[in-house]
């Protein structure tokens, strides 16, 4: 950890509404956890007492106090999923992965953690790994999900798998819908926007599958080049406080219909997304 460079977290923030947790979320982007010499960084610049900056960073459960693996498995535990076998199924990935929930392996490779509820109770047992859903699992099928997520599981059949599920999103500045019924992508209605990078600025069009990168554009988009979003009905640009946990660069919010929020890199190429169904209520 760089003393200097969360230092310059901080004093990017200086001063702005809701700084803390625009410093945590940086921290955590360049580090992929939150280091307790960077937190005592924090409490020092900012004057927060380290009871403060703990009490933030353990409230949010997107913040993490121990580095996580390269991979992700969330096993849910919630009512549904625990009487159709959902403990039996996180002791098996701690069986296959030899760590247990709450722990990442030794190489790094995976973190374990088991959740209340990830929003689908009708397709229980379910697990999520690196963002991607796996319906009624069966304990013979979590080393077969273990070795798909080590050769990687962004490597899917649009027609076929069963991960890959359609989206309805809004703005998150002006809750207007962003879906276009009159262009298809994917043969589902698009998720329309408008991209700005280097001197160009045009129109956009995103598949709504989650887990689909495929995109269509007025301009070609070189590999690699961050892209601005901006909602086509109120002009704001869509950009949150999060940085994309692949390559740090911003992520696209919008929010889902019925709850929750998806997540895209900015990044052409990156393939780097998430999908927070946690404020939803059951």
């Amino acid at each position: 950890m760089s003393t200097e460079n969360v230092s310059a977290i901080v004093e990017k923030h200086s001063g702005a509404r809701g700084a803390l947790i625009a410093i945590l979320q940086d921290i955590q982007s360049r580090y992929g956890y939150l280091p307790a010499d960077a937190l005592k960084i924090v409490a020092g610049q900012t004057g927060r007492t380290l009871v403060d900056i703990y009490g933030v960073a353990t409230f949010y459960r997107a913040f993490r106090l121990k580095p996580r693996g390269k991979h992700l498995c969330s096993v849910c535990l919630g009512t549904a999923c625990h009487v159709r076998g959902g403990p039996i199924i996180a002791e098996e990935f701690g069986r296959v992965l030899g760590s247990r929930a709450g722990e990442t392996t030794a190489d790094l490779e995976f973190t374990l953690e088991t959740v209340n509820c990830l929003g689908a109770c009708a397709l229980g047992p379910i697990v999520v790994v690196d963002g991607h859903y796996f319906s009624n699992v069966s304990p013979v099928k979590v080393k077969e999900i273990v070795d798909q997520a080590r050769a990687g599981l962004d490597r899917v059949e649009i027609k076929s798998d069963q991960r890959i599920f359609p989206v309805e999103v809004s703005c998150p500045r002006c809750n207007h819908g962003l879906m276009d019924t009159g262009h298809l992508v994917d043969g589902y209605p698009s998720i329309r926007a408008t991209l700005s990078f280097g001197r160009e600025h045009g129109w956009l069009r995103l598949s709504s599958l989650y887990g689909s990168f495929n995109l269509e554009s007025e301009y070609e988009i070189p590999l690699d080049t961050v892209v601005n979003f901006f909602c086509p009905h109120c002009h704001a640009e869509l950009s949150g406080a999060l940085s994309c946990p692949e390559c740090a660069a911003p992520m696209v919010p919008m929010i889902v219909r019925g709850g929750g929020i998806v997540q895209i890199c900015s990044r052409r190429g990156c393939k780097g997304h998430l999908l927070d169904l946690s404020g939803i209520q059951f």
